[in-house]
C-alpha cells in the first residue's frame, strides 16, 4: 500500500516536537500509557450504557511485552480501539486529539463524569524518540475489522488491514540500536520499565502488568537434609507495576497519619515523620488536590546551589514534572509534596507550563495554605513550631528580605526571634501585645548571641525602662528588619541608635550641655584615632557603662561584619561610619579627661584602648591585637 503522508507536518514539525515538548526521551512510556488508559476510560464508560461491552471495571488492563531479542516493546490495552479513519484522524495529523474529540462529543452534564487524561495530541509522536519505527494494531469496539498503521517518522505512514482477536490496541516499537552515547537497550529491561511506570505512571486507574522474569529457592523434597546444597528455579509471573489509587485522590477522612508519613518517608527519603502534613482538595475556578509536607529537619544540602526545590506536578494521576519550581516560592522551598490537577494539560513542555494560569492560580492558593499552617502551628503547637523555626527559620528570612521585600507581609507574622522576656522565642506580634505603656519602638540589638546581647552597655537603659528586647543573632537579621521597616505600626529602634530613647527637653539641655563641657575632650579623641572613627561623641544611650561602637548613615556595624564574612577580600567597600559613644559619667571618663591635661601620651593610650575595647562589644576584629595588648600591659607599670 502507498505511504501516505502527515497532514499537519514535516520532519522539521517532529523533530522539533520530541526535543522541545519533551526534555527527557523516557517520558514516552508515560504517554503510551496515558493513551492506553484514555481508550480503557472510553470503553468503561460506553459499558456503563452498553450490556453488549461484557467488561466490568475489573476486567480493564494494560500489558507491557519487552522483547530484547526482537527490541521491540509492545503495549497492550482491551480499551475502545480505533476503526480505519480513527487510525487516520488521530495518529495521521499531528497535535489532533481523540481524547478531546471523545469528550467534546459528550453532552454537557456527562462532561464532568469522565477524566480523559491527553488533550493536546502529540502525546504518541514521543515514542520516535526512542524507536526507529512503530506499529500500531487496532480493533474498535463493535467492529470485526482489525488495521495496522505502521511509520518510521515524519516521512509518513501506512494503513493495511490486519488480524486481532479482540477490541484493543497494541502498540510495537521498535527500539533504536544502542549507541556509545545512547543506550535504548534500557527500554527492553523488566526492571527499568518496572521504575518507569512507578515513577509515571503509578496512579493510573487501570493495572498496569508485565510478565515478570524472577527467581526462587526450590523447595526441599520431603525427606531431604536440611544441609543440603540450596537449589534456585527461575520462573515467570505476570505482575502488577502500578498502585492505581493515589493517596491525595482518597478523603482526608479515610487516610491514617501512619499512612502519610509511610508516603512521606518513601518518597522523600527521609527517616523522621514530617512536621506537618497538608491535604487539600480544591475546587472552584481551577481543580486540584494537593498533599504537601513540611519537614522536620533541613535537607544536609538545603542551603547550598545543589539543592532544588519543587513538587511533584501531577495531571489526572500522571505525572508530568517530577520537580515543579513554580508552585513554590523561594521561602517555601523546603515543603515537599505533590500536586495533582485535571485541568493541566498532559503534554505540555517545561516552557510552556510556567506561563499557564492554572499553575499560577495554584501556586496561590498553595502559598496561602502553606502560611495558614505554619501559622497554625506557631499558635497550637509552639514547640513543634520552634523545632520546624531552627531547620527552616532561616529560609523566611531570607524570603523577607528578596525580591525587594515583596514577600515580607506575607511572612512578618511566621518569624521568631530571641528576646530578653523570659529568654524565650518570641512572634513580633507576641512582642507588640506586651509593649510597655508609651513605648513608641520595638528594640532590638544584633550580637552573637542573647546573652552576649543582655550585657550590651548599650541595651541596659532600654532593660531598666522594662522594655523588652530582640536579640538578632544570625546574618541576616539586620537586613530582616530593615525590609520590614515596621510591624503594626510599630518602627523598629537599635538599643544603639543615638535617639533609641525619646529624652525630655530637661534632659537634651544636660546632654548638650554635657557635649559642650567636655568637647576638648571628644576633639582630642578623634585627633588621635583619626580615619578610624568618624567621631567621638558624648552618649546618650550608655548608663553605666563607659563606651560604645555605634555607626552613622546606611550601613550598620552588622552589615559591615556581614559583608566581612560574605566578601572578606572586599571588606573596606563596606565599612560603616563609626562613632565612637563615651559615657561622661563613667570613672573612665573622667581619668581619659584629666590625662588630655596633664599627660597627653597617657591620654592617647587611654584614647586607644577605649576604642579597642568599644570593637571588642560590638564584635568587631581588633586591628591591631598586639598593639592593644602592650597598651593593657604598659597601664600595669
Amino acid at each position: 500500500m502507498a505511504k501516505k503522508q502527515f497532514k499537519a507536518e514535516s520532519k522539521r514539525l517532529l523533530d522539533l516536537m520530541i526535543n522541545s515538548i519533551y526534555t527527557h526521551r523516557e517520558i514516552f512510556l508515560r504517554e503510551i500509557i496515558s493513551n492506553a488508559s484514555d481508550a480503557i476510560d472510553k470503553l468503561s464508560y460506553k459499558a456503563l450504557t452498553d450490556d453488549k461491552v461484557g467488561l466490568s471495571r475489573e476486567d480493564f488492563k494494560i500489558t507491557l511485552t519487552p522483547d530484547p531479542i526482537a527490541r521491540t516493546l509492545t503495549i497492550s490495552d482491551n480499551g475502545i480501539g480505533m476503526t480505519k479513519e480513527e487510525l487516520e484522524q488521530n495518529l495521521g495529523t499531528i497535535a489532533r486529539s481523540g481524547s478531546l474529540q471523545f469528550k467534546k462529543d459528550m453532552d454537557e452534564e456527562k462532561k464532568a463524569d469522565v477524566d480523559i487524561i491527553g488533550q493536546f495530541g502529540v502525546g504518541f509522536y514521543s515514542a520516535f524518540m526512542v524507536s526507529d519505527a512503530v506499529t500500531v494494531t487496532s480493533r474498535a469496539y463493535g467492529s470485526d475489522e482489525a488495521w495496522c498503521w505502521e511509520s518510521t517518522g515524519a516521512d509518513g505512514y501506512t494503513i493495511t488491514p490486519a488480524e486481532k482477536d479482540t477490541v484493543g490496541t497494541d502498540v510495537v516499537l521498535h527500539i533504536k540500536a544502542d549507541t556509545e552515547e545512547d543506550k535504548y537497550g534500557e527500554f527492553l529491561e523488566q526492571y527499568r520499565l518496572d521504575d518507569l511506570v512507578k515513577k509515571y505512571s503509578d496512579y493510573i486507574h487501570y493495572p498496569i502488568q508485565m510478565l515478570m522474569h524472577k527467581s526462587r529457592r526450590k523447595e526441599s523434597p520431603d525427606g531431604a537434609e536440611k544441609d543440603s546444597k540450596v537449589e534456585w528455579e527461575d520462573y515467570d509471573e505476570w505482575e502488577t507495576l502500578n498502585s492505581m489509587v493515589p493517596l491525595w485522590q482518597r478523603p482526608k477522612s479515610e487516610v491514617k497519619a501512619e499512612e502519610y508519613n509511610t508516603f512521606y518517608k518513601e518518597h522523600y527519603g527521609d527517616w523522621e515523620d514530617p512536621t506537618a502534613t497538608i491535604h487539600l482538595s480544591a475546587e472552584g475556578q481551577v481543580e486540584y488536590k494537593a498533599m504537601l509536607y513540611i519537614p522536620s529537619h533541613a535537607p544536609y544540602d538545603f542551603y547550598t546551589r545543589e539543592y532544588q526545590k519543587g513538587l511533584q506536578l501531577y495531571s489526572s494521576g500522571v505525572l508530568i514534572m517530577d520537580k515543579c519550581a513554580d508552585l513554590v516560592g523561594d521561602h517555601f522551598r523546603f515543603v515537599k509534596g505533590v500536586v495533582d490537577s485535571a485541568d493541566l494539560p498532559l503534554n505540555i513542555s517545561r516552557e510552556m507550563l510556567q506561563h499557564t494560569r492554572v499553575l499560577q492560580v495554584i501556586a496561590g492558593s498553595l502559598e496561602k495554605k502553606i502560611r495558614a499552617e505554619l501559622l497554625r502551628l506557631e499558635k497550637d503547637e509552639r514547640e513543634k513550631y520552634e523545632k520546624f523555626w531552627k531547620a527552616f527559620g532561616m529560609q523566611l528570612k531570607y524570603g523577607v528580605v528578596s525580591d525587594y521585600g515583596a514577600h515580607k507581609d506575607a511572612l512578618q507574622d511566621l518569624l521568631l526571634f530571641p528576646s530578653s522576656k523570659n529568654g524565650k522565642y518570641t512572634t513580633l506580634g507576641e512582642y507588640v501585645e506586651r509593649m510597655a505603656e508609651g513605648q513608641e519602638y520595638i528594640y532590638y540589638a544584633c550580637g552573637e548571641s542573647a546573652e552576649q546581647l543582655a550585657r550590651l552597655p548599650q541595651a541596659e537603659r532600654i532593660l531598666d525602662k522594662g522594655y523588652e528586647i530582640l536579640f538578632l543573632t544570625e546574618e541576616p537579621d539586620q537586613f530582616v528588619v530593615d525590609a520590614l521597616g515596621a510591624f503594626r505600626e510599630k518602627a523598629f529602634k537599635s538599643v544603639s541608635d543615638d535617639d533609641a530613647l525619646p529624652q525630655t527637653e530637661e534632659e537634651k539641655a544636660q546632654s548638650e550641655k554635657k557635649a559642650e563641657e567636655n568637647k576638648d575632650v571628644l576633639s582630642f579623641v578623634k585627633e588621635t584615632l583619626g580615619d578610624k572613627i568618624k567621631e567621638a561623641r558624648v552618649s546618650k544611650i550608655l548608663k553605666s557603662g563607659a563606651v560604645c561602637m555605634t555607626a552613622d548613615g546606611p550601613v550598620t556595624l552588622e552589615m559591615e561584619k556581614y559583608f566581612r564574612r560574605a566578601d572578606p577580600e572586599n571588606a573596606g567597600a563596606m565599612k560603616a561610619q563609626r562613632v565612637l559613644e563615651l559615657n561622661p559619667d563613667a570613672p573612665v571618663f573622667a581619668a581619659l579627661k584629666e590625662a588630655v591635661g596633664s599627660d597627653p601620651e597617657k591620654a592617647k593610650t587611654y584614647a586607644e584602648l577605649l576604642y579597642d575595647q568599644a570593637l571588642l562589644i560590638a564584635g568587631l576584629p581588633i586591628e591591631d591585637p598586639a598593639r592593644y595588648t602592650e597598651l593593657v600591659c604598659s597601664l600595669m607599670k
